[in-house]
């Protein structure tokens, strides 16, 4: 499951880059949320009545979450490409498996890790910093998004806290959609690739991220997690046409390699405390 969940993740990200042209990264997580909000909610039949605070604080804190890690981290796809967006987005699930440990071996990754965004994204006068604190949001609301998705997971059963969240976020991007698309008129095959991702990046990982972290700690979640920015390379050269450099390449290499050696630590560690 949480193979298949980054794997559709990325292509759907690159698909939905394809439409950034004719209506942007505002446009395209418009249609997301909304394609998200239209499959899940008849799917699932949420019950919003008779919630509890303590189940509405994480699906109030999902909403949020969404947005925010849709938004940024595909407007820095627009800036700095696909593969780089997401390697740098990958480091929110790597900081969820080092905040849960002090030892060396997670301080030696988070090192790892530090040289690894040094090498990928290469600052200098020409680099896109703009597109850099976009994607380093993004990994921030990735962090939020696994700890809240468990939480939610653990107080709701099934999807219903998902959908629950996913209604309310369609909710409030509905008026900026309108105004949205008044101002930048959408092409059919726009919103059909926007819809495309909807499905591929929200419905598909929603799904299977949620019933994985029943399952498994989110320290394990976070080493299979290391496999999105490989996927997004991928996605980048074969449906974008992006090409990362030689230093990209090395810095991804780093920074997979730092979350794998911290989130298998953690797993280690757990499995002692049983």
């Amino acid at each position: 499951m949480m193979l298949s969940s980054s794997a559709s993740n990325q292509v759907g990200a690159a698909l939905g880059a394809l439409a950034f042209p004719a209506i942007g990264p505002v446009g395209v997580v418009a249609v997301r949320q909304l394609v998200t909000a239209a499959v899940l909610v008849p799917a699932v039949r949420p019950r919003f009545r008779g919630l509890s605070p303590s189940q509405w604080l994480p699906i109030l804190g999902l909403t949020l979450v969404f947005s925010v890690m849709n938004l940024t981290l595909y407007a820095a796809i627009e800036r700095i490409g696909l593969g780089l967006a997401v390697t740098l987005e990958f480091l929110g699930p790597l900081t969820v498996a080092i905040a849960s440990s002090r030892r060396i071996l997670d301080i030696g990754g988070a090192v790892l890790a530090g040289v690894g965004v040094i090498v990928l994204t290469n600052p200098g006068p020409t680099t896109d910093m703009l597109g850099i604190v976009l994607a380093l949001i993004a990994a921030a609301a990735w962090g939020a998004y696994i700890l809240l998705n468990r939480s939610v997971g653990q107080r709701l059963p099934g999807l219903q806290g998902t959908a629950v969240a996913s209604a309310v976020t369609a909710g409030l991007w509905i008026p900026v959609a309108v105004v949205w698309f008044l101002v930048h008129p959408p092409t059919l095959l726009a919103l059909l690739l926007a819809a495309v991702c909807g499905l591929l990046s929200s419905i598909a990982p929603y799904v299977a991220d949620i019933a994985a972290l029943r399952r498994v700690p989110a320290s394990m979640f976070g080493t299979f997690t290391s496999i999105n920015p490989v996927w997004a390379a991928l996605a980048g050269w074969v449906v974008l046409h992006q090409v990362l450099a030689l230093n990209e390449w090395i810095g991804i290499v780093l920074i997979v390699l730092s979350n794998i050696i911290v989130s298998v630590s953690g797993v280690r560690r757990s499995n002692r405390s049983r």
